[in-house]
C-alpha cells in the first residue's frame, strides 16, 4: 500500500519537476543573473578580487561571540555550509550520469551568471533585515519581497515563499542530506542508516539549541576543514590520471553541445537534458537565486551591504567552481575517459550497479581502492550534508518565526530532527524529487522580488565604477 502511493506520489512529482526545471528554472536562473550582471556591469569580474581580499585576507576560524548576529567570516561559513552539501557530491554526480559531462559546462554557466545573483540577494538581505530590541536579527527574501509589493500581494508572495523554504530545506532538504549520509555509511562501514539517523538527531538537536551564536561557531571551524580534506582527496587523484585531465575536460565541452553522443536520443532531447540537469543541479548546488543563502548573509556584522555581497560571491565561486568542479574532474577522469566503466555512457549492465549515490565513491575507489573510495567519501559527505543541515534549519526556523512569531521555533526544530531521521529510511529518489519541487518554487516569489528591486542593488556597488 504505502509503495504504491509513494509510486504514484513520485510519477507526480517528476512531472512537476520536469515542466519546472526545463521551462521554468533555467529562464529564471539565466534572466535573474544575466539582469544583475549587466546592471551591475559585472560585479563578479570587477569585484571578484576584492570579495577574495575580504574573506581570505583576514582568515579566522575563531571569530568569537558577536554581540549580535555573525562576522562576515561566520555568515559566509553558514552560507557555504548550506551550499556545500549533497548537491557537490550527489548532485553532480546524478547531473552528469543523466545529463552527461556535458551538464558541468551548464552549471559553470548558471553559475557564473549566480554570483551577481547573490551579490543582490545578500545587499538586499542587509539592506532590509530587522534587528529586535534583543539584539537577534531577522533578514531574508520575506523582508526584501515585501519592501518590493507593499499590500496583499507582498504578504502572499512572502508567505509562499517562506512556506516553500521550510518545506524545501527545513523538512526535506534535510531529508536529502540524512539520507545521503545513511546511504554512503552503510555503503561505506555496513553501519544501518537508521543508527546513523539517530546519531545525526542527537547531534544537531545539541546546536540547534544552542542558537545561531552555537551554529556560527561550529560552521567557521568545521566549513574551512571539510573543504581542506575533499580538496586534497580530489587532488591526489587528479594527479595519478593526470594524463586523463585533457581528455575530461575536452569532454565537458564536447558534451556541453552534442549530449546525444554520450546520452543517447535526439539531438533536442539531448541538449534539454543536459541544460536542465545543470540547470538543476547547479540550483541545489550554489543555491545562488534560490533564496536561502541570504538569511545567513543577512546575520553579518559589516559597514556596508556591498561588502558582505562581494564575500557572498566567493561562497558560489568556492561552492561551484572549486568543490563541485573538482568531484565532477574526479568522476569524469576515472570513469568516463577510455579506461572507464562509463566511456560508452550509463547504459547496458551498468545501470544495475551505478547510480547518483553511490558515483563518486565508485570514482574515488578506482584509484584508493574500493573500500578506502567508499570511506572518504562518506566522511566527505557526512560534513557536507551535516553542516547543510545545520544551515538550512537556520532558514527554515527564520521562515517560521516570520510566519508564526518566535513561540514556533522550538516546535519547527522537533519537526525537523524528526524528518532528518526519516530521511535516513526512505526513498532516494522521492526525496530528491520533493526536494527539487520546492527548490524550484522557492525561486519563482524570489525572482520577482529581485527584479523589483534593481535599483536598491545598483545602489550598493558605489566606489565600483557603477554609475548611479
Amino acid at each position: 500500500m504505502f509503495a504504491s502511493v509513494e509510486s504514484a506520489l513520485l510519477d507526480v512529482v517528476v512531472k512537476i519537476n520536469t515542466y519546472l526545471s526545463n521551462y521554468i528554472l533555467v529562464f529564471l536562473l539565466v534572466a535573474v543573473g544575466l539582469w544583475y550582471s549587466i546592471k551591475t556591469h559585472f560585479v563578479q569580474v570587477r569585484c571578484f578580487g576584492e570579495g577574495m581580499k575580504k574573506v581570505f585576507g583576514n582568515l579566522s576560524l575563531r571569530g568569537g561571540r558577536q554581540e549580535r548576529g555573525m562576522s562576515s567570516f561566520q555568515a559566509l561559513a553558514t552560507a557555504i555550509a548550506a551550499q556545500v552539501g549533497t548537491g557537490n557530491i550527489v548532485g553532480a554526480s546524478g547531473a552528469i550520469l543523466t545529463g552527461g559531462p556535458g551538464a558541468i559546462f551548464w552549471m559553470w554557466i548558471i553559475a557564473f551568471f549566480g554570483m551577481a545573483t547573490i551579490y543582490a540577494e545578500a545587499t538586499l538581505a542587509l539592506k532590509t533585515r530587522v534587528v529586535d530590541d534583543d539584539g537577534t536579527i531577522h533578514g531574508g527574501p520575506v523582508y526584501y519581497i515585501t519592501t518590493a509589493f507593499k499590500g496583499a500581494f507582498g504578504k502572499f508572495l512572502a508567505g509562499f515563499f517562506a512556506i516553500a523554504i521550510i518545506l524545501a530545506l527545513g523538512f526535506m532538504g534535510c531529508m536529502v542530506q540524512s539520507n545521503s549520509i545513511g546511504s554512503t555509511f552503510q555503503t561505506a562501514f555496513g553501519i544501518p542508516s537508521w543508527i546513523v539517523g539517530i546519531v545525526l538527531v542527537v547531534i544537531c538537536g545539541v546546536i540547534f539549541l544552542g542558537g545561531v551564536q552555537r551554529l556560527a561557531s561550529v560552521t567557521e571551524k568545521i566549513v574551512p576543514i571539510m573543504a581542506a580534506i575533499f580538496l586534497v582527496g580530489g587532488l591526489v587523484i587528479l594527479v595519478v590520471r593526470v594524463k586523463y585531465i585533457p581528455a575530461t575536460f575536452g569532454m565537458i565541452f564536447k558534451y556541453a553541445f552534442q549530449p546525444q553522443a554520450i546520452i543517447g536520443g535526439g539531438f533536442g532531447y539531448a541538449i534539454k537534458t543536459a541544460v536542465s540537469q545543470g540547470a538543476k543541479r547547479g540550483l541545489f548546488s550554489n543555491e545562488a537565486g534560490m533564496g536561502s543563502t541570504p538569511h545567513a548573509h543577512a546575520q553579518a556584522n559589516v559597514a556596508d551591504p556591498h561588502d558582505q555581497g562581494v564575500v557572498a560571491m566567493i561562497g558560489v565561486f568556492i561552492d561551484t567552481f572549486v568543490v563541485l568542479t573538482l568531484n565532477a574532474l574526479v568522476i569524469i577522469s576515472t570513469l568516463y575517459t577510455s579506461d572507464g566503466v562509463l566511456a560508452g555512457g550509463y547504459t547496458g549492465a551498468v545501470t544495475e550497479t551505478i547510480n547518483k549515490a553511490n558515483l563518486a565513491q565508485t570514482a574515488f575507489g578506482t584509484v584508493f581502492g574500493s573500500s578506502l573510495g567508499a570511506a572518504f567519501v562518506a566522511i566527505c559527505l557526512f560534513f557536507f550534508a551535516f553542516s547543510t543541515v545545520l544551515s538550512w534549519n537556520l532558514f527554515g526556523k527564520i521562515n517560521v518565526i516570520y510566519l508564526f512569531g518566535k513561540h514556533s521555533a522550538k516546535v519547527y526544530s522537533a519537526i525537523a530532527l524528526v524528518f532528518i531521521f526519516l530521511g535516513t529510511v526512505m526513498s532516494n529518489d522521492l526525496v530528491w524529487e520533493l526536494t527539487d519541487m520546492f527548490n524550484n518554487l522557492m525561486v519563482i516569489p524570489n525572482a520577482i522580488a529581485l527584479f523589483a528591486l534593481t535599483a536598491m542593488v545598483v545602489k550598493s556597488t558605489h566606489g565600483v565604477g557603477v554609475k548611479k
